[in-house]
């Protein structure tokens, strides 16, 4: 079971704190706006990731328990979704983080994850290849989505914290670059464990 764990806070860490829509925008936002001013906006990321974990849940529960041979499609499909998602984390250009003049606020962080296709299908993969082997499957779902959100409330809020720091490494081209393949290098091998 330990394993299971480490492996689902990985699998979590890599496909929710990677560079992508909600972590980025968190990290602009406290190197523009501060902690203090970005904390509404990381309540709403939140929130939205939240129903993000709830409807994948109960929609992939359901799906699980009347079709069992979908899972196997779901896990091929989410590991081909990881490797897109770690193709477009190596090739993202830039993003300028001066653009924005106002602080984003709650409703925007909930509508950014509420409509982020990319909190879906991580969920997708994670229920369908990380989930956690407990004999009652729902307590699995609730388990697994309950330690993605810890992890992703951790992770987000880190992005935020630390985005002040992160400004200068992710305006220099060939540094972004690299944490991007690092990023994108270990979600394949994330894949990849799963899948063997």
């Amino acid at each position: 079971m330990t394993e299971s764990f480490i492996v689902l806070i990985t699998a979590t860490v890599l496909l929710l704190g990677s560079p992508g829509p909600a972590p980025l925008a968190l990290a602009a936002t406290g190197a523009t706006f501060g902690v203090k001013k970005g904390i509404p906006f990381l309540a709403g990321i939140l929130v939205g990731l939240s129903v993000a974990i709830f409807g994948a849940t109960v929609g992939l529960a359901a799906l699980f328990s009347q079709f069992p041979s979908f899972r196997v499609i779901c896990q091929v499909v989410g590991g081909v979704y990881i490797l897109y998602i770690a193709f477009k984390i190596a090739s993202a250009p830039i993003i300028d983080s001066h653009k924005a003049q106002i602080a984003p606020n709650f409703k925007d962080g909930f509508i950014l994850n509420l409509l982020n296709p990319k909190a879906y299908a991580a969920f997708l993969a994670i229920f369908s290849q990380f989930l956690l082997p407990f004999s009652d499957t729902t307590i699995g779902y609730i388990v697994t989505g309950l330690t993605c959100l810890t992890v992703a409330t951790l992770v987000d809020t880190l992005w935020l914290m630390f985005g002040g720091l992160l400004r200068p490494i992710f305006s220099n081209p060939k540094q972004a670059r690299v944490i991007r393949i690092v990023f994108a290098i270990f979600m394949v091998m994330a894949v990849v464990y799963a899948l063997v």
